[in-house]
């Protein structure tokens, strides 16, 4: 079933369609949102749109924020690893460094080499991470999208599992609270993570490709100058600030090219609010 889930995405990451970018974010967004409870947290998604967003160029986003950009990293950088990318992911999750920790690289690379199938793989980096520090769960979370990658071949990672990890299928049976790695069934419940994390991206892939479309179809309509530049934004990220400013558009002009767009029904505003809008597909 996992096999089979896995197949559709394969297809989308192979395709590499222009909307990738926004795709892998969103599922980022989605992961980062259940790691964010996994540290105990309370910051929803658009919670975590504010900290990434409304911060000024340089601010720190906060924990939440670093959180969130621990996912944005693994949704835009190769599936390679090593010691120095493991170390700063940590401090990005809030984990504290210490030489245990620095032993899961070895451990990826193994598991990398390994005939495993993919979903068994990416259990064992998760078992392996919560044995060594449970305080370090998310890390292990962080690197079996990084391992499903590279056991798939795929050049950049997709988002996957994190979201799952307050999913009905690490329930234990009998209501005797969530399956933990390394108990009993948590292989089994990887397998089914992967098929339901694997159909939500397939929808979510769907729907995003609908929205690139329309975005693609109003384009010749647009006729603000640097219009490019927040086109390119909105099929590369989640999401982008109404108060977008490049070398090549204007915050006063990227105002209007979103609020027209959003006339054209290309784009959603995704805050809610009258001011420090967010905009994307």
């Amino acid at each position: 079933m996992a096999g089979g889930a896995l197949y559709p995405l394969d297809q989308i990451v192979r395709a590499e369609p222009d909307w990738a970018g926004a795709w892998r974010q969103r599922l980022a967004l989605k992961c980062a949102t259940a790691a964010v409870r996994l540290a105990g947290r309370s910051e929803d998604e658009a919670g975590l749109r504010d900290a990434w967003l409304l911060r000024k160029p340089g601010d720190d986003p906060g924990p939440a924020g670093q959180i969130l950009s621990a996912w944005k990293r693994l949704a835009s950088r190769s599936a390679a690893l090593d010691a120095e990318m493991l170390q700063t992911v940590a401090g990005m999750l809030g984990i504290k460094w210490d030489e245990p920790l620095a032993t899961l690289a070895q451990t990826f690379d193994d598991l990398g080499l390994a005939g495993s199938a993919a979903p068994f793989a990416a259990a064992a980096i998760i078992r392996e991470a919560h044995t060594i520090r449970p305080d370090a769960e998310a890390l292990g979370w962080w690197l079996a999208d990084l391992l499903l990658a590279q056991k798939l071949r795929w050049p950049v990672p997709v988002p996957l599992l994190m979201s799952q990890r307050f999913s009905s299928v690490f329930r234990a049976e009998g209501g005797r609270g969530r399956i933990r790695p390394g108990e009993e069934g948590f292989d089994r419940a990887i397998c089914l993570a992967v098929v339901h994390a694997a159909t939500e991206a397939g929808r979510l892939a769907a729907d995003i490709a609908r929205r690139a479309e329309r975005l693609a179809f109003v384009t010749p309509k647009l006729r603000a100058k640097g219009a490019e530049d927040g086109l390119r934004l909105l099929l590369s990220d989640d999401a982008v600030s109404g108060s977008l400013q490049t070398p090549n558009l204007s915050r006063f002009a990227s105002r209007r090219l979103f609020e027209r767009l959003q006339q054209l029904e290309a784009v959603r505003e995704l805050s809610g609010r009258p001011t420090f809008r967010i905009y994307g597909l």
